[in-house]
C-alpha cells in the first residue's frame, strides 16, 4: 500500500465532514462580520458609509446567523468524541457570547437601524451612544470569530 492509501485509510471522515462544516462557518460567519464591521468602523465619521452600512447589513446579518449555526453543528460534529473541556469548551462559551452579541446587533441595532432608513435618516451619522454600544458589539465579534478561528488551528496542530 502505498502512502496515500494509508492516509486515507486513516482519515475518519465524520471527522473531514465536521470539520469542512465548522470551517465553512468560519468563512461565512467571518467574512460577513468583517464586511460588516469595516463598513460600521467607516461609517462612524461618514454619511455615507452609515448609509451603506444599513444597506449593507441587510445581507451580512442573515450571513452571520448562518456562520454562527454552520460553526456549532461543525463543532458538536468534530468534537463529538472530546471532553467539554480545554478548546471545545472556549469555543462553547465563544458560540454562546457570539449568539448573545448577535441577538443585540440582530434584534436592538437592527431595528434601529432600519426605522432610520424608513424615516429617510439612514445617511445621518449615528448617536454618539449607539456608536459605542455597537462599537463594543463589533469587537466582541472581531475577538470571537478571529479568536475562535485561532483556536482551532491550535486544536488541529496540536492533534
Amino acid at each position: 500500500m502505498n502512502s496515500i492509501n494509508l492516509f486515507i485509510y486513516s482519515i475518519n471522515f465524520i471527522d473531514v465532514i465536521g470539520l469542512f462544516i465548522l470551517l465553512a462557518g468560519f468563512v461565512i460567519g467571518l467574512g460577513a462580520v468583517t464586511v460588516i464591521d469595516i463598513h460600521g468602523f467607516l461609517g462612524r465619521k461618514s454619511s455615507y458609509w452609515t448609509e451603506a452600512t444599513t444597506r449593507t447589513h441587510k445581507v451580512t446579518k442573515p450571513m452571520i446567523w448562518v456562520g454562527i449555526m454552520l460553526a456549532i453543528i461543525g463543532g458538536l460534529i468534530f468534537y463529538r468524541e472530546q471532553s467539554f473541556s480545554g478548546i471545545p469548551f472556549i469555543h462553547a462559551v465563544i458560540a454562546f457570547v457570539l449568539i448573545v452579541n448577535g441577538y443585540f446587533l440582530s434584534f436592538k441595532v437592527s431595528p434601529f437601524l432600519l426605522k432610520r432608513e424608513k424615516e429617510g435618516r439612514s445617511g445621518e451619522l449615528l448617536p454618539a451612544s449607539w456608536q459605542k454600544k455597537i462599537m463594543v458589539g463589533l469587537i466582541m465579534s472581531d475577538i470571537g470569530w478571529w479568536g475562535g478561528l485561532l483556536l482551532l488551528v491550535v486544536y488541529i496542530l496540536n492533534r
